[in-house]
């Protein structure tokens, strides 16, 4: 059943309530907000890549206590094993049974803090989760519950002792943005509230679990007419053409920014996806998928710049309405 314009409504209302919760902790970062509630109601996974004390960490815990549910903090470092992420199954002698003691992926949100400071080994446990949400321990299944959501952050600036994210664990983020420093006006004000730096010890939460789940079913429906599946998938073809690629959008990539899109519709209150919808989300979803050719990145050629052109030369349908 297609999303009706009531639903749409009600789910941009929500949007709203959302971002203005998580904006009373980071300020002046609408857009890098909205990106992250864009992520979750997508049911996908967000990457924060940004030199220290932008805010990653303080957009996590925000949304985290925003959504009444479970989080989690992992702190990634060298040593860190992956039963430390998923669990362990443990003799208990008491009982005389195997029990599995669950991990901190187990919660609603769940922080990966400094993800690039572990071992590949530790960094491939989360790429189950991440995608089927849930782990196998000891040839045991284990559902991580819904909604479930991987927000990693990792420091582009300090290399030292770090482990590049190999291609594939890069694809199970839907999005990966940068916070950035705050404009002038919000640093003012942060520094005025430097005396209580944590906005987000006493920020309420305005959404249940139950809830989120809600939306991130309502969504699912939202209309995406042919044309702009057409669209998506010209955009696609034409980052994988393009001189300066080694290696284009896969289809999960395509999949993504179409599920994404829906969730930023839905989030103006429409209940259709248009194209604009989907210039908007190319570069978050995207530009962390490329792979570009050596030639380009000697040249100081980036990802972004490759998925702007593209935009711009492929030609885009004309918007149409719902089709309800």
């Amino acid at each position: 059943m297609s999303m009706t314009a009531e639903n749409a409504a009600w789910f941009a209302g929500t949007f709203t309530r959302l971002t203005d919760n998580v904006a009373t902790a980071l300020l002046g970062k609408q857009d890098v907000i909205r990106l992250a509630l864009v992520a979750m109601l997508a049911e996908g996974h967000l990457l924060l890549e940004d030199a220290p004390g932008a805010g990653k960490t303080a957009l996590a815990r925000a949304l985290s206590a925003t959504v009444q549910g479970t989080n989690s903090r992992i702190q990634f470092t060298p040593d860190l094993l992956p039963s430390d992420i998923t669990g362990v199954t443990m003799y208990d002698q008491a009982k005389g049974t195997w029990e599995f003691h669950k991990g901190p992926v187990f919660a609603s949100i769940v922080l990966a803090d400094e993800i690039n400071r572990a071992s590949p080994k530790t960094q491939s446990a989360l790429l189950e989760v991440m995608e089927e949400s849930r782990v196998t321990v000891d040839g045991v299944r284990h559902e991580v519950g819904r909604p479930f959501m991987v927000i990693a952050t990792q420091n582009p600036v300090e290399q030292a002792g770090t482990y590049k994210l190999p291609e594939a664990q890069l694809d199970r983020f839907l999005i990966k943005t940068s916070v950035g420093h705050p404009d002038r006006a919000a640093a003012l004000e942060i520094l005025a509230g430097s005396a209580n730096p944590d906005r987000t010890r006493d920020l309420p939460a305005v959404i249940a679990a139950d809830a989120v789940a809600q939306m991130i079913d309502l969504v699912r429906d939202n209309h995406v007419d042919g044309s702009v599946l057409e669209y998506v998938q010209s955009l696609t073809e034409g980052t994988r053409a393009d001189a300066e690629t080694a290696l284009g959008v896969s289809t999960r990539g395509s999949i993504a920014l179409v599920r994404a899109a829906r969730v930023l519709a839905a989030a103006q209150g429409r209940n259709f996806v248009t194209p604009d919808d989907v210039k908007a989300l190319a570069g978050p979803v995207w530009a962390h998928r490329l792979v570009l050719s050596p030639e380009a990145e000697f040249v100081g050629t980036t990802p972004e710049a490759v998925i702007a052109r593209v935009v711009a030369t492929t030609p885009a349908p004309q918007q149409r309405g719902s089709g309800a």
